[in-house]
């Protein structure tokens, strides 16, 4: 039961997540809510390695939150059935390409589409700020300033133009050197 499960949902976030990996964090703190493969809490985590592993972060998280609920045939079954969508979607309009790419109302839903993806994708980011800047679960919200103070810290740095060229990579370095020290 629990491999339908994961097929259904996944195959539905394939299907609506429209907009890349980052328009799938709605869906997955829904599914954080909805089932106890894992916490909202997790799910920042699964971002944070998502987006400092090789691929897509979408695929990275799916066979991530696969793994969690069923092992190994869970990530794998998670994997397909998140990718499903846009292979049969792709097909389909790469067979119809010439009448699509010229009718007018595509274009207008491709327009209505992209505000969309922004507020999915600014969705998807204040969600995270919250997990990572405050513990909303005390009757009092409890605020992790050491998160704050790193993000101000790395964007400020983000702001000189000598820095803006590191490589993305020594950047998730430094955090995580940060995080570490901070947590000593």
């Amino acid at each position: 039961m629990i491999y339908l499960t994961l097929f259904i949902e996944f195959f539905k976030i394939g299907l609506f997540s429209i907009g890349g990996g980052m328009a799938t964090v709605p869906f997955l703190m829904d599914l954080a809510r909805k089932y106890p493969w894992f916490t909202a809490s997790e799910l920042a985590d699964m971002i944070a390695i998502s987006e400092s592993t090789p691929g897509p972060i979408g695929i990275n998280m799916a066979t991530y939150a696969g793994f969690h609920a069923a092992g190994i045939p869970g990530a794998v079954l998670a994997t397909l059935s998140l990718v499903s969508p846009a292979i049969i979607i792709i097909v389909i309009i790469a067979k119809f390409m010439s009448d699509f790419s010229e009718n007018k109302y595509v274009r207008f839903a491709f327009y209505g589409i992209r505000p969309m993806i922004a507020a999915l994708i600014g969705y998807a980011v204040w969600q995270i700020a919250v997990i990572t800047f405050a513990d909303l679960s005390q009757p009092k919200p409890v605020f992790h300033y050491s998160s704050i103070g790193i993000c101000l810290a790395i964007f400020l740095l983000l702001q000189w133009k000598p820095l803006k060229k590191l490589h993305p990579i020594l950047w998730i370095g430094c955090g995580a050197l940060l995080g570490i020290l901070f947590r000593l």
